[in-house]
């Protein structure tokens, strides 16, 4: 058996990028970007005026004149006014600082009347007051995204901003989610007393959806050779990436591995040094998919898909891997074997802004509903057996 460490350098080293494609604007958020963003134009584009008042030239305001004719009013997107001497420009925000003003006084420190607009007696003004100079957030060309950045609703602003209609982005993979097994009834159908639900398929693709990944499908196989081999051989010509979910281990059932090889997938690994999950398979297909076995039971689905197919469909992506995420035990915990153990927690915070991990341990690989109202899993070395309360580990979040 290989180590989880090894397992996942195993995947990121065969794997095959995503082609790029363009999409519009307003499909692009979700995506990862492929193309490097640049500022079109300073930003802002103008000396922009920060509050509605009355723009001044501060040396007259500073010489003490506190009373000045009303010029012009000038709203945002008004072509910029040039203020002469003596009077003042009733002024909006977001409007572009009128030539030869250098100070905005609040609507709330003037009075208005047919005389023209005056200032408090007290006001201190200062030169350049309430102006966002132009340029001083970033410089026209200057680097706003870079490729392999998720793009978020803030991103599609910057992207807006830059001026792109369109954006070059990772072709989002197709995925097929394939669940196995003669004991599987879905929901909504009647199920006898030896069947169980079928719930890891769905819980695949959604756990995929919720990491951004939107063209998996899914589709339930009885444990007969010829029709996963006729079925299996339809989706690896179909999609990028093939998920499948039990018939992985050594029982006389588990047909996946000997049909996969059949179809000419090559199998990179089978068994990792770890719990739950033992019997995960990866291998690549003869076009470049990458099939990920993972074991039957729903916990060990569930791990296995988040520790290893998220990641990888990240990196297909060009989506450099997050910042490793650390959490506090809040208990101790013995873990007898020789494996990287993958414990479910929940997590809470302290004053000291430390997360705290406390373990939600599940009953068996099968007790998926112990994992509701979790935040994710820590992972204990297997290296170690007793881990005490306080003890600082990797901590992997579901979403």
């Amino acid at each position: 058996m290989i180590s989880v460490e090894e397992a996942s350098q195993l995947i990121l080293d065969t794997i095959e990028p995503a082609e790029s494609e363009r999409v519009p604007l307003a499909r692009a958020a979700g995506r990862v970007l492929r193309q490097p963003v640049v500022a079109e134009r300073d930003q802002p584009p103008f000396d922009r005026v920060m509050m509605d008042g009355i723009a001044l030239r501060y040396d007259e305001f500073g010489a003490g004149s506190r009373s000045f004719k009303i010029q012009s009013t000038q709203h945002a997107g008004d072509e910029r006014q040039s203020l002469k001497s003596g009077h003042a420009i009733e002024i909006m925000t977001g409007a572009s600082l009128p030539q030869n003003a250098d100070l905005v006084v609040p609507v709330e420190r003037i009075t208005v009347n047919e005389h023209g607009a005056h200032v408090e007696a007290n006001y201190e003004g200062k030169r350049r007051q309430f102006v966002h100079a132009r340029g001083s957030d970033h410089e026209a060309g200057a680097e706003l995204l870079r490729p392999g950045t998720r793009i978020t609703p803030m991103d599609v602003a910057i992207l807006a901003s830059a001026g792109l209609a369109d954006v070059e982005v990772a072709r989002e993979p197709s995925i097929r989610v394939i669940s196995t097994g003669n004991e599987l009834v879905p929901a909504g159908e009647p199920i006898a007393d030896h069947q169980v639900r079928l719930s890891n398929g769905p819980a695949i693709v959604a756990m995929l959806e919720a990491h951004g990944y939107h063209k998996a499908s899914h589709e339930h196989l009885a444990d007969d050779p010829k029709l996963l081999e006729a079925r299996i051989a339809e989706h690896l010509d179909a999609a990028d990436v093939l998920v499948l979910s039990g018939g992985v281990s050594m029982g006389k059932a588990d047909f996946v591995p000997q049909v996969l090889k059949d179809l000419g997938v090559e199998v990179i690994f089978h068994k990792i040094s770890q719990r739950p999950g033992k019997p995960m398979w990866f291998g690549m297909g003869k076009e470049g998919q990458s099939v990920f076995a993972l074991p039957g039971n729903p916990v060990s689905t569930l791990v296995c898909c988040r520790q290893y197919v998220v990641p990888a469909l990240r990196d297909i992506d060009g989506e450099p891997p997050p910042p490793k995420a650390f959490a506090s035990l809040t208990q101790a915990v013995t873990f007898k074997p020789r494996l990287t153990n993958f414990l479910p927690v929940r997590i809470v915070s302290n004053a000291t802004a430390q997360l705290l991990a406390m373990p939600a341990p599940t009953n068996t690989s099968g007790d998926f509903a112990a994992l509701s109202g979790t935040d994710g899993y820590v992972i204990l070395n297997r290296n170690q057996t007793e881990f005490m309360a306080s003890s600082v580990v990797p901590f992997v979040r579901w979403q």
